[in-house]
């Protein structure tokens, strides 16, 4: 493989080591071991598990790196959307690997969770928004929750360099700082830097990775990993976003590193701006008790969307 944006040439063993060197110097990096983590006290490391290159390649990735330290304990956490045939398929992915890796494994739907299905909840469209945001919200929710419930010191995801440069980009475009500001403190900024909020902290060691090496990774590695596209995506905008950052990245090879290396210091800044600023307090939610800005939360009020429709 041809890294462009670097010059190198990369036979198979050389990019699966370049990506396992760029994975924990992205967990060193951002302090995700604290230094006083011991195995009479290990740190609970919830993953993400789609069944996706993405989060299979930082399962695999994390196994390797932990499995025989006994200061961290793996658990993947897979999420059943109802998509029929699409996540079925990709839940065999996940139950595969973690069987082959021996790490604990939790799948959750939303129809346990919500008594939903997104196949019916993309027929009906009560709020008349794309799937993507339905999705993004009952799925934020479930890795919050369940991430707590489990004891989590922290909530790993399978996000690459192309996603977390889309995000920049989109963020810029949009003007939002204040949303610039969360998204550093959320998961971008060192883990010892963090504000003690009332959620399971997030990392995302994939993150220096571009996803055509995420990709390569799982294909030279031989990971069970499912391929196909949700059949309800249709997040437009990003996808526009996406064509424009793959132009500038064949134009000019480093485009996504540099996008980041100045989004991050920008970001910083701008968490520093906001960090005093009066923000909405976060209490209960009135149906569910989750943490939220309002008297419903998000959540509860798209449930109550489809419960009427």
């Amino acid at each position: 493989m041809h890294a462009a944006y670097s010059g190198q040439h990369l036979c198979g063993s050389h990019l699966r080591a370049s990506v396992d060197k760029r994975v924990r110097r992205r967990i060193r990096r951002d302090g995700l071991l604290p230094a006083d983590a011991s195995p009479a006290d290990p740190e609970t490391w919830v993953i993400g598990l789609s069944g996706g290159k993405d989060s299979v390649v930082l399962t695999h990735l994390l196994h390797d790196t932990f499995a025989e330290d006994p200061r961290v304990e793996l658990v993947a956490l897979s999420i059943h959307e109802g998509i029929e045939g699409y996540r079925d398929e990709s839940l065999d992915a996940t139950e595969a690997l973690a069987a082959d890796i021996g790490i604990r494994h939790e799948v959750v739907t939303y129809d346990d969770e919500f008594d939903v299905r997104m196949d019916d909840v993309v027929e009906d469209d009560p709020e008349n928004m794309a799937a993507c945001a339905y999705c993004g919200v009952f799925r934020r929710d479930i890795l919050e929750r369940y991430a707590a419930d489990l004891g989590a010191d922290l909530l790993l995801t399978g996000h690459n360099l192309d996603d977390e440069a889309q995000t920049a980009l989109m963020n810029f475009f949009e003007g939002d700082v204040a949303q610039i500001a969360k998204h550093y403190d959320a998961s971008l900024s060192p883990l010892a830097d963090r504000s003690d909020a009332p959620f399971v902290p997030r990392a995302k060691p994939l993150r220096d990775v571009p996803e055509k090496e995420v990709a390569l990774y799982a294909r030279l590695a031989d990971l069970p990993v499912h391929m196909a596209t949700c059949p309800h995506s249709s997040e437009a905008y990003r996808g526009e976003i996406q064509q424009v950052l793959h132009g500038l990245e064949d134009a000019h090879p480093g485009t996504r590193h540099s996008i980041m290396a100045g989004y991050e210091e920008l970001a910083e800044l701008a968490a520093g701006r906001y960090k005093h600023d009066d923000a909405p307090g976060l209490s209960e939610c009135v149906r569910c008790g989750s943490m939220t800005t309002r008297e419903i939360c998000r959540k509860c009020s798209l449930l109550e969307s489809i419960e009427a429709a």
